[in-house]
């Protein structure tokens, strides 16, 4: 396979503050375990389906859309969810979507296109990315996902992806202050898993059902 090429527009960018080795430093700093496992570049759902198969737990599939507003989308689903974008602004609550351009994706989640992920959220502390989150993948044991490469996939249990996903829910919400971003320190984790968060958990305010 051939190693990704950025556009011009992309790479004039500046460089993002996680990048894979970054991030899973942030994971083992943070209580967070994961097993990491590198393969051949993957740029879409329906290639490496023998490397899946060999790596348990639910696969992914990671839109990055802009709706007709501006406002800026990223949908996670287990890879053999169908979603229409023609439905899901109903679902969602936005306008017309289409795809986000590579420029785009690299300035807020620090992604090149074939390596969109939910832990690229790590890199938009500003919270300009609405997280929506698919419900076959919320019940899954194990989710994986690029850690920022596509030459690589990283698994995490679902309680601990869950609580890095109610995380971004609450922060969008404003139920967190903002200083609290995915990468700052273990207080945001501590105030998670107090009561005043618990009910939360349950409930995550962005969740497709099993097609939308």
């Amino acid at each position: 396979m051939t190693e990704h090429k950025p556009t011009a527009d992309a790479a004039v960018l500046p460089q993002p503050a996680y990048d894979r080795d970054r991030l899973l430093a942030w994971l083992a700093q943070h209580d967070v375990p994961q097993v990491t496992h590198d393969h051949p570049a993957v740029f879409r759902v329906d290639e490496g389906l023998e490397l899946k198969a060999a790596m348990p737990g639910a696969h992914t599939k990671n839109l990055f859309l802009k709706d007709k507003k501006g406002r800026l989308w990223l949908i996670s689903a287990r890879q053999d969810t169908v979603i229409d974008l023609k439905r899901a602004p109903k679902t969602i609550g936005s306008d017309k979507l289409s795809f986000g351009n590579e420029a785009l994706l690299y300035e807020t989640l620090g992604v090149r296109g074939g390596s969109v992920t939910a832990l690229g959220l790590i890199n938009d502390p500003d919270q300009r990315v609405t997280f929506v989150l698919d419900k076959a993948l919320w019940d899954a044991d194990v989710v994986n996902f690029h850690p920022l490469t596509n030459t690589a996939t990283t698994a995490l249990a679902q309680a601990d992806f869950a609580l890095l996903a109610i995380m971004r829910w609450l922060l969008m919400a404003q139920c967190l202050p903002k200083s609290l971003s995915w990468a700052s320190s273990t207080t945001a984790r501590r105030l998670l898993t107090s009561s005043s968060a618990t009910t939360a958990r349950g409930l995550p305010p962005w969740l497709l059902p099993d097609s939308a």
